[in-house]
């Protein structure tokens, strides 16, 4: 029996620091996109789904990447694993990919090695972030339908409501739990210091620079080899890498 494997990417137009990011221009490209079509070449994935919020504002995605030809979900601001579990119940996936659309340059390669990965390896939860090695802006996620559906009845805390795999990685063999399997999808050199990821303007600028250079067809070595070459990674690495997970940690508390 063929194993299904979903896609999910989340995506909204409600940030803080540069609203409406995924929808900015190079090239005459959103970097939603960008995004998708990069996906899109991925041959592990059965399904891509955009899972968005019901928020008026997100309709304009909804227009867009139906125009597209891509499914979305529309659900909780907030509780963004209610959001990303209703967006694929109904599909009856074996595994789940959750990326999310401000990397615009995720890799598809990767996508595919990194299932490919976990699958084989046969554990509940797998990334390449259990040890964040690869720059910021390739996060891939892996995961058995079976542990979302276990995170979305079981997770409590509002970070975990609001952080879709955290309750899983938190509770992983990984991190030094027992409720679910996990493994890291290693990266032979730390490239964290590099950002491919969209928070800030200056994560735009960044993006405009290799897109403009390089196109938006590469791999992410080369993208990364060209911020190493030409000494662009001081344009946005003052950035603290995800602030977004740490300001609602703080909210449990």
């Amino acid at each position: 029996m063929e194993i299904k494997t979903v896609l999910v990417t989340q995506a909204r137009l409600g940030s803080t620091r540069l609203p409406g990011k995924i929808l900015k221009e190079i090239k005459g490209k959103s970097l939603l996109e960008i995004h998708l079509n990069r996906l899109k070449k991925c041959l592990n994935i059965s399904k891509i789904i955009i899972a968005t919020t019901t928020l008026d504002i997100d309709q304009l995605i909804c227009d867009k990447v139906k125009e597209w030809g891509y499914d979305t979900y529309r659900g909780s601001e907030l509780d963004v694993l209610d959001r990303f579990y209703q967006s694929v119940k109904d599909e009856n996936p074996d595994w789940i990919v959750r990326v999310t659309s401000d990397c615009p340059l995720i890799d598809p390669n990767l996508v595919d090695e990194i299932v490919t990965f976990v699958q084989q390896n046969n554990k509940d939860y797998g990334s390449n972030v259990l040890i964040e090695n690869f720059p910021d802006g390739q996060d891939i996620e892996v995961f058995k339908f079976s542990a979302l559906e276990k995170a979305w009845k079981e997770a409590k805390l509002l970070s975990d409501r609001e952080h879709v795999t955290l309750y899983v990685r938190n509770n992983s063999d990984f991190n030094g739990g027992n409720l679910f399997s996990s493994i890291n999808y290693p990266c032979l050199s730390d490239f964290s210091n590099i950002r491919m990821t969209v928070d800030e303007q200056r994560d735009f600028d960044l993006i405009e620079i290799l897109v403009n250079s390089l196109g938006t067809d590469r791999t992410w070595k080369e993208y990364t080899n060209f911020i190493i070459e030409n000494d662009l990674a001081c344009i946005n690495d003052q950035i603290i890498r995800n602030e977004g997970l740490l300001k609602s940690l703080k909210k449990d508390k």
